[in-house]
């Protein structure tokens, strides 16, 4: 297994140096499904540059990154070639990676556990879908392996957006979640969210991790949780203010995600319905599409899920993915690599197959109709849409499988497999 784990991680980093350093990263890089308004690497390095000459980089509508960020890839670039800024970026996929690796080994061990736990609440039908002791060691190889051989992640590592770093903060979060170390995930959870407010709603699934085991316990721990996280992002938006000596880049950066100023196409749904919507209903929208993508799942999801904040966690970055405002498929290619976690739901998953085939038709598709659209003009916008639309559905028939897979298997493990009617084994017969 260590042979195996070594040939992932030389392939993964092989991929990304020929890609890196081929003509094709150029291309990849001005991909829409890639690099958005908030993750380009053109406007991290057009932000620096105006930084540099003592030009305010939030006066316009082209940097939308927080002072931190901008002060970080300020001396990155300073002081590294280009080269040597790449590699950086691939460090940063491999210690995601090991990162992720660590924390699937150590969520299936507890699992396993709490497995060994309650065994005596299983009934004796339901032995075969207890969870094989093997998954503790074939799992992260798995995610690894997922995260670095992905062609989402791959790209995006290429293309050198900034959703690498925030892929690696939120890798952080959910280790510290898995190991309930409440400082470490609060302040990882707040670097992630400082660029984007949507990965926010993680404070669910740590709260509920971090919580103590005496229920009496549970409500002052979940305060300080809170409070904790709540105080790490202020404190860091607070040096970003001071940093610049104002608080423009609040509308800048949160504003700017918050209306939507920039309906470029991508792999969203914002920015064709808000290039359709009629002026005077555009802030009821706003409002509705933002709440759909932020806060609307956190709480009943967190009430169903409270047992497995691992996956809450999943299901939420994947929401997140599927409705914020900008996505890339940096962010559909981090939650993708987290599923091999939740293995042992797959068993009732019924939709593999089809959400398969249309991750592939999508991933196809969308240069392709973004060709006839853009380039060949035989097309038009209502194509390119439906590709995404197609995309995001896909997603949500991804993510509602999983959910009831879950549901299904802890059904299954108190009640048994077989149905009864009347005393005899229940059947289904077509007429």
């Amino acid at each position: 297994m260590g042979k195996l784990l070594f040939f992932v991680y030389a392939i993964g980093v092989i991929i990304r140096i020929y890609l890196g350093l081929n003509d094709l990263s150029a291309a990849i890089a001005d991909r829409v499904e890639v690099s958005t308004p908030l993750n380009s690497w053109k406007r991290v390095i057009e932000g620096v540059s105006l930084y540099n000459q003592n030009i305010n980089p939030y006066d316009g509508d082209l940097f939308h990154e927080t002072p931190l960020v901008l002060i970080f890839f300020s001396y990155l670039t300073s002081t590294l070639s280009e080269l040597h800024i790449y590699l950086v970026f691939i460090v940063c996929d491999v210690i995601t990676a090991i990162i992720l690796y660590y924390t699937s080994k150590i969520y299936t061990e507890n699992l396993l556990k709490e497995q060994l736990r309650i065994k005596d609440v299983h009934i004796k039908q339901s032995t075969e879908l207890l969870i094989p002791i093997h998954f503790a060691v074939v799992n992260p190889v798995y995610v690894c392996s997922v995260y670095l051989l992905n062609p989402y992640t791959v790209l995006n590592c290429v293309a050198k957006t900034t959703t690498v770093f925030n892929n690696l903060f939120l890798a952080i979060c959910l280790f510290a979640m898995v190991k309930r170390q409440t400082i470490l995930g609060s302040f990882s959870l707040a670097l992630a969210s400082l660029s984007t407010f949507y990965t926010f709603g993680l404070v669910a699934p740590l709260m509920i991790s971090c919580a103590p085991t005496e229920s009496k316990k549970k409500t002052g721990s979940f305060v300080v949780t809170f409070l904790l996280c709540t105080l790490i992002t202020c404190s860091l938006l607070c040096a970003c203010s001071v940093v610049m000596g104002e608080w423009m880049f609040l509308d800048t950066v949160y504003g700017f995600i918050l209306n939507i100023r920039d309906l470029k196409p991508n792999i969203g749904l914002f920015w064709y319905f808000f290039t359709e919507m009629f002026e005077h209903f555009r802030a009821l929208f706003v409002c509705a599409f933002q709440l759909n993508a932020s806060v609307l799942y956190v709480i009943p999801l967190s009430i169903r899920l409270r047992r497995d904040p691992l996956l809450l966690a999943t299901s939420l970055l994947a929401l997140t993915a599927v409705f914020k405002s900008y996505p890339s498929i940096g962010d559909v290619g981090f939650y993708l690599s987290l599923l091999p976690m939740h293995r042992h739901n797959f068993y009732f998953m019924q939709q593999a197959f089809i959400v398969a085939c249309f991750f592939v038709g999508c991933t196809v598709f969308a240069p392709t109709v973004w060709h006839l659209w853009i380039y060949s003009r035989s097309a038009n916008a209502n194509f390119y849409f439906g590709v995404t639309l197609a995309f995001a559905t896909t997603q949500i028939f991804l993510i509602t499988d999983l959910l009831f897979a879950y549901i299904k298997r802890e059904f299954a493990m108190k009640h048994g497999m077989k149905r009864k009617i009347n005393g005899k084994e229940a059947r289904l017969m077509l007429d």
